[in-house]
């Protein structure tokens, strides 16, 4: 039984690195989900305090995901349809097979969005898309590195208790 939950621990936290790429899934959130089922195990004793304390970073990061990249719009002159324009960019791009498709969707998804729902000239929507895609890359980077943090601790934490690969019971 502990094997399987150490699987799916790892499976969590892995989703949890790919989410934090993808809109759709709430990468730290079900990387945290990924550092509870490991201390379900019963190699691993449950430790309230480091739960707690990855819990609330997990909902920190889960909440500025969202405020990051209307900052960075707002900041430089764009709006909502820029910010809808980016993850609709983000997608087309994860599902293009255009080289970095993943950073170029997002920019031109945001230009795009400025230009046809505001009717802005190129020069606000270019300065809007740069804000919207700024945006958009803090966030993600900010998301990747709690997940991969939290990959490290999973990491650890497996480890630092030995017997845990012995114990598969």
């Amino acid at each position: 039984m502990d094997l399987l939950l150490v699987f799916v621990s790892l499976l969590l936290i892995f989703l949890g690195i790919i989410g934090s790429f993808l809109p759709v899934l709430p990468g730290p959130p079900v990387s945290w989900l990924g550092l509870l089922v490991l201390h379900l195990t019963k190699a691993i004793p449950m430790d309230y305090v480091f739960l707690g304390i990855t819990l609330f970073v997990a909902i920190l990061i889960f909440v500025l995901d969202y405020i990051i990249p209307s900052i960075g719009t707002k900041r430089f002159g764009g709006s909502r349809a820029g910010a809808i324009g980016t993850m609709i960019g983000l997608f087309v791009g994860i599902l293009s097979p255009i080289p970095f498709g993943i950073l170029i969707g997002p920019f031109v998804g945001a230009l795009i969005g400025e230009l046809v729902f505001n009717q802005s000239d190129s020069q606000t929507a270019f300065k809007a898309a740069v804000g919207s895609f700024l945006g958009f890359i803090a966030s993600t980077f900010m998301k990747f590195v709690v997940t991969v943090i939290f990959l490290g601790l999973f990491v650890y934490k497996l480890f630092a208790y030995g017997d845990v690969l012995f114990v598969w019971s």
